[in-house]
């Protein structure tokens, strides 16, 4: 069935979630996984206010001990569960074209992930990473709610 199985996620409690369900899966299965946390690069000018109060050395630090915390959670998980797990932290300015991108040279059949559920004009507006991965994915996509 499958063997890889891409586990994105924000650290968010939904995400946590989802991260449960793929390690269960994988368990089950007797597939490994790949977590992977995509963070947004620096820009000078930004309404973000994690980039208004940093310079780029401490946007960067900050970000790195947030991927680390993240990514180390969901190994623990793995491990836990006695499932391989390696760990991915990407810098990209599109979040879903990173998921996309990793589970391509990772070599991944599944991709497991949250929907954080926006509905209405937030949903429009914000746009949703989750919709993007569905609509450009080439490898199956299973959305815990």
């Amino acid at each position: 069935m499958y063997t890889n199985i891409l586990i994105p996620t924000d650290g968010s409690e939904l995400a946590d979630k989802a991260v449960q369900h793929g390690i269960a899966l994988a368990q089950r299965i007797g597939a490994k996984v790949t977590a992977l946390t995509v963070l947004p690069p620096f820009h000078v000018f930004t309404a973000d206010p994690r980039m208004i109060e940093d310079t780029p050395a401490q946007y960067k630090a900050r970000m790195q001990a947030h991927a680390e915390k993240t990514l180390g959670a969901v190994a623990q998980v793995a491990q836990a569960s006695g499932v391989a797990c390696e760990t991915v932290h990407a810098e990209h300015e599109h979040p879903y074209r990173a998921i996309i991108d990793t589970a391509d040279s990772k070599g991944c059949d599944l991709v497991v992930m949250a929907s954080h559920g926006r509905h209405g004009i937030s949903a429009v507006v914000l746009g949703s990473e989750t919709v993007k991965v569905l609509t450009h994915s080439k490898i199956p996509v299973l959305i815990y709610r």
